[in-house]
């Protein structure tokens, strides 16, 4: 029965947690985004300590239901498992604990944490690793059949659906989600849960709750027969069914041991209710056969192409071949509103990519640059970034972006446009222009003669750098090709105009 309700709490929050970064719209945030609020490191990053309290709380009593129920990463690892389970039932054995590794691990995480190497922490963190997966590899997928959905549609006069952009957001990112999802992969689907009991920072905090919790799988020596199907189909290898122990460190209260028992020699309660009449005979039995070989090598790793193109439109009106714009060399990176500072936020974000899912101007990307790597980061290649829209100040669970209202968005400066003469097509083209002042949503760009001694001269635009938020209407929608005649540079600290 425990199993049962567990597997049952466990799909329906990892079935809502994916639909979180699947969910282009930003439909589903409203009802089930205070899932991603819950998640571990994203609360103890964004200071909430009650989430982070009651976590700690219910490991005590429970063990470590978080990494079976609650963790996206920890289920879908259970769900590897159980397609390998099919191959093979008795798979498992007990093997020691690696404390060196698991708190080695632990320890650089924490200082990387306190360093500020958000690089490394998102690297690691069990939630952020999930969200890239599903970003990265699954969220293509998903978005190519809903655009075959929207094909139907408008062939039956419906517009249930709408066609979106399929494309590649951060090189960088998409190959670290790929080698991750593989390695989770072969891990799970050989050893279980290998990855959550040696690498996982957040497992090892919580297994050192877990040692102490009030309600446990306790074995019941006197019942127990040593017939070693209990350690033989426990996923995180920790019952040792020889000495009659379980390592509750690596335990993560799965309740798969106690369905498999035939005796009911396992029972989730309180260590001193259960009857222990001392260490039953050493019964012998058979060699289990743990010299198992893998010939899984990393050269036979899948070729991951997970990622589909849409197709666009290379021309305009079938006439003329419409240039890519290229990002231009910002001195200084572009964070969203909300953020309050480029330190503010790299501190904070563990680079889980929700924001960018969410974004629907498609603005925020992943950072390929090394100490930023995977962060979030704007640019204007694809559309700027609307005053009126607040997605991803509502959606952060790790208080890297802070919650804003449209109102407040308005008068935030995360940075100010910048004019480059030598881009702009008034001067290098000849033509009449000003798409950068008439698109301005705060009128910080005004249009004046080239020359100011003469009228009639050509008007260039000129910028309010004081008034100017840095939503980059103006580099997005500026004609030139390939970089922008006008582009915004970001500011260290976000003021308010």
């Amino acid at each position: 029965m425990l199993r049962t309700v567990r597997i049952s709490v466990a799909i329906l929050c990892f079935t809502l947690i994916s639909l979180l970064f699947l969910d282009f719209t930003g439909t589903l945030h409203a009802w089930f985004g205070w899932l991603a609020k819950i998640q571990f490191l994203p609360a103890l990053l964004a200071l909430n300590i009650g989430v982070v309290l009651a976590l700690v709380a219910i490991t005590l009593l429970f063990g470590r239901i978080y990494c079976s129920v609650i963790c996206p990463l920890g289920v879908f690892q259970d769900i590897i498992a159980w397609f390998g389970k099919r191959r093979k039932k008795y798979r498992y054995t007990y093997s020691p604990a690696l404390s060196w590794l698991r708190y080695g691990v632990l320890v650089v995480f924490v200082i990387a944490i306190l360093v500020g190497a958000g690089s490394f922490v998102a690297l690691l963190a069990p939630y952020s690793s999930f969200g890239r997966i599903m970003s990265n590899l699954f969220m293509p997928l998903y978005q190519w059949i809903n655009n075959g959905f929207a094909y139907l549609a408008e062939r039956m006069q419906s517009y249930a659906f709408y066609e979106v952009d399929i494309w590649v957001k951060g090189l960088s990112t998409f190959l670290v989600a790929s080698v991750t999802f593989i390695v989770l992969v072969i891990l799970a689907w050989r050893n279980g849960r290998t990855y959550c009991n040696t690498i996982c920072p957040v497992g090892t905090i919580l297994g050192f709750v877990a040692k102490y919790s009030f309600l446990k799988p306790v074995i019941d020596v006197s019942v127990c027969n040593n017939c070693g199907v209990c350690a033989r189909q426990c996923k995180a290898s920790c019952i040792d069914s020889k000495e009659h122990k379980i390592d509750y460190s690596r335990c993560v209260a799965c309740m798969d041991c106690l369905n498999n028992c035939r005796h009911g020699a396992i029972k989730y309660a309180r260590r001193s209710s259960v009857a222990n009449k001392g260490k039953s005979p050493v019964v012998t039995q058979a060699q289990i056969d743990n010299a198992r070989r893998s010939f899984l090598s990393v050269s036979a790793l899948l070729a991951t192409n997970a990622v589909i193109e849409a197709q666009e439109k290379k021309v305009d009106g079938g006439l003329a071949v419409i240039v890519d714009k290229k990002i231009p060399n910002r001195t200084t990176r572009l964070t969203p509103p909300g953020s309050l500072s480029i330190r503010d936020f790299a501190k904070h974000c563990t680079a889980c990519q929700l924001c960018v899912t969410v974004c629907p101007n498609q603005v925020l990307r992943p950072s390929g640059k090394l100490m930023t790597l995977m962060q979030p980061e704007m640019s204007y290649e694809r559309g700027y970034c609307r005053p009126e829209c607040t997605k991803c100040s509502e959606v952060c669970p790790a208080g890297a972006i802070h919650p804003i209202s449209v109102e407040e968005k308005s008068s935030v400066q995360i940075g100010h446009a910048v004019w480059i003469k030598e881009n702009c097509v008034v001067l290098t083209d000849g033509v009449s222009c000003g798409n950068c002042a008439r698109h301005c949503p705060v009128g910080a760009i005004q249009m004046v003669p080239f020359d100011p001694k003469n009228p009639d001269s050509p008007k260039v635009p000129v910028v309010n750098v004081e008034r100017c938020i840095g939503c980059g209407a103006c580099e997005n929608l500026c004609p030139a090709r390939p970089f922008s005649a006008i582009y915004v540079e970001g500011h260290e600290i976000h003021k308010t105009v």
